[in-house]
């Protein structure tokens, strides 16, 4: 997938026939992605006052998360994605009722950890859903790079607006408003896109090869999970630092607002990269996007103030978006058809666990160090993970043999069953 994407094939992507509305669905479903664990964190701490329990909290619904995307995303493979959504959305209500339920009458961590474990294993992954979909109703080239990047740039605005609709709704007379608030859009939304017929004439590819890993016996596509957790520690450890650095600048609540400007910087620059992605063939731009990422990085650790720490966050974020972008097309070349749906999976457990290393081990170098040497460490473990990614560059040049999947039946096929 080295192909560039103009504004046409932006334009060409979103007009797909049959596309409108999974892409509205999505977007409703997605929305809340940045929203719903922020605000069960806040809305936890605000019940119980502590910010350790709540911290313990959002952790768990985090891991689930890891979790329960590759298994959604197997489940979409074999079945397609209307049944696996309805079931998961149905749980994923329950879970956030259960949870809000534990939280009004005071239950304890040891309630309220796997409540949320199985809120973020049911939140239903319309994301994986979503960017297979395009394999299946865009042609291979420049239209299909098109909607990748604006699946990853779609993502990046969702994380801009999704912690400000948190802290608004956390100004409401009730504390959980941001939690039920979010959850009610993320299932519409998935319920939505799941009755789309687009999406209910997805069945699986016949005699797809599915070993006991599923897409992560590939060799490219572990060589992919391995850049996406580089991604992933290096955004941990600036997340932790930035809001540490805003503290002890004596502008706490900047600390938001610091990191909204690399997700700004990176929706521009998405755009742009699209246009023209570089290095051009895939097993080169894994490494080089992650090494220049982590390069980057160092440099949030040379400002001494939250404004020149701001300008380098904005040069930072320009990486964010083309990284994605690129997990999501070096699917196409590492996996079979039929798994692409579990390959996206993939990469966001990997990011995801990738975040809980990156900011579990930021924490303990601000506690003991300052927020310099963490900056520094996201830098260097960007760094290192790019060259292990570099050594294994052959297995996505390599890739795999795919045929042309399948295409989605129209929706009159669909209504004369």
């Amino acid at each position: 997938m080295s192909h560039s994407a103009r504004l046409s094939d932006y334009r060409a992507a979103l007009t797909t026939p049959g596309m409108r509305g999974p892409v509205v669905a999505s977007l409703l479903a997605r929305l809340p992605i940045a929203m719903v664990g922020l605000s069960l964190l806040l809305y936890v701490e605000r019940a119980t006052g502590s910010f350790a329990v709540a911290g313990m909290v959002s952790a768990a619904a985090l891991v689930g998360v890891a979790l329960g995307s590759v298994v959604q995303g197997r489940l979409m493979d074999r079945f397609g994605p209307t049944r696996p959504l309805m079931f998961v959305t149905g749980l994923f209500a329950l879970f956030v009722t259960a949870s809000v339920i534990a939280v009004e009458a005071g239950a304890s961590v040891f309630v309220l950890v796997p409540m949320a474990l199985g809120v973020g294993a049911s939140e239903p992954m319309v994301g994986s859903a979503s960017r297979a979909l395009w394999e299946r109703m865009v042609p291979s080239g420049a239209t299909r790079m098109a909607a990748y990047a604006y699946e990853s740039i779609s993502m990046e605005v969702f994380f801009i607006l999704g912690p400000g609709l948190a802290g608004l709704l956390l100004a409401a007379p009730w504390a959980g408003t941001g939690v039920v608030a979010g959850a009610v859009m993320m299932v519409f939304g998935a319920l939505w896109f799941a009755f789309n017929p687009v999406v209910r004439a997805w069945g699986p590819v016949a005699q797809a090869p599915r070993p006991l890993l599923g897409a992560f016996a590939y060799p490219g596509m572990r060589t992919v999970a391995l850049a996406a957790l580089g991604f992933g520690v290096t955004i941990g450890f600036v997340e932790v630092a930035v809001p540490a650095f805003a503290k002890a600048s004596g502008h706490a609540s900047m600390g938001g607002l610091m990191l909204s400007l690399w997700s700004i910087s990176s929706v521009i620059f998405g755009v742009l990269y699209g246009m023209r992605p570089w290095p051009r063939p895939m097993h080169l731009r894994l490494p080089v996007l992650l090494g220049g990422f982590g390069l980057l990085s160092l440099l949030l650790a040379i400002p001494a103030s939250l404004v020149g720490l701001g300008l380098a966050l904005f040069v930072v974020g320009t990486l964010i978006t083309p990284q994605s972008t690129a997990h999501s097309a070096a699917i196409e070349q590492v996996t079979p058809n039929g798994m692409a749906a579990e390959a996206f999976g993939w990469v966001i457990t990997s990011v995801t666990v990738g975040l809980a290393i990156g900011q579990g081990l930021s924490g303990q170098l601000i506690e003991h160090f300052g927020t310099r040497p963490a900056f520094v460490a996201s830098g260097v473990a960007g760094l290192l993970i790019a060259s292990a990614v570099w050594l294994l560059r052959g297995t996505v040049r390599r890739g795999v043999p795919r045929s042309e999947p399948l295409p989605a039946r129209s929706e009159m096929d669909l209504a004369a069953r």
